[in-house]
């Protein structure tokens, strides 16, 4: 029995490359289930048998880069230098959202929005919805041990996440071939964290 299983998570890993990278690359309309499983080396079947449908296998590829990049370390029970907790999340959220897949998706969601709105809504619940909620109860914790006073965390997990994103996020959405450096975009989150946690500092 364990063989069988992990020769199944084997292959829903392989579903899961595969299709990150063909959503990335061609699109929610140009990817099929059927070139999914050619590219996983696996059968139509298999694919069906471990993803009900295309959009679940959409839903589960978001989670899957989500988890990949470990955004949020909710185990973490040591949280009283928030500025070193905060300044990893920020560069965890600044890695995945600058990353080539969750560039990719964003523009078919935008591109794809009209035609297949569902893909939007499947990539909001998978992607940033999940990761404010998880940032949510790390704000949470963060006011129930008294390091900082956060009376609203899902406000606070928004406002921070939003912060962090800062020009480079501008840029890259709006395609500028010229963006901020990689020690201006560093120096940008120590001091945005540093903001943040003066906001919320216990008075």
């Amino acid at each position: 029995m364990v063989n069988k299983r992990s020769k199944n998570e084997v292959k829903r890993y392989q579903i899961l490359d595969a299709a990150v990278s063909l959503f990335t690359k061609q699109g929610y309309a140009g990817t099929s289930m059927d070139l999914i499983a050619k590219n996983a080396d696996v059968s139509k079947q298999t694919v069906y048998t471990h993803f009900g449908s295309k959009d679940e296998l959409f839903s589960a590829s978001i989670e899957y880069k989500c988890e990949s990049l470990q955004i949020v370390d909710l185990s973490l029970h040591d949280l009283s230098d928030p500025h070193t907790v905060l300044l990893t999340l920020a560069q965890s959220f600044t890695e995945f959202m600058t990353s080539k897949e969750v560039c990719a998706v964003h523009k078919i969601c935008v591109f794809e929005s009209t035609t297949y709105p569902q893909v939007s809504e499947i990539f909001y619940k998978a992607g940033p919805l999940r990761i404010i909620n998880e940032v949510s109860l790390l704000m949470l914790k963060l006011h129930q041990q008294k390091i900082l006073t956060i009376e609203h965390p899902r406000h606070a997990a928004s406002q921070f996440l939003n912060m962090m994103k800062g020009e480079l996020w501008m840029q890259i959405e709006f395609n500028i071939k010229e963006r901020v450096s990689p020690e201006e975009v560093g120096a940008y989150l120590r001091n945005s964290v540093a903001f943040f946690i003066r906001g919320y500092a216990i008075k």
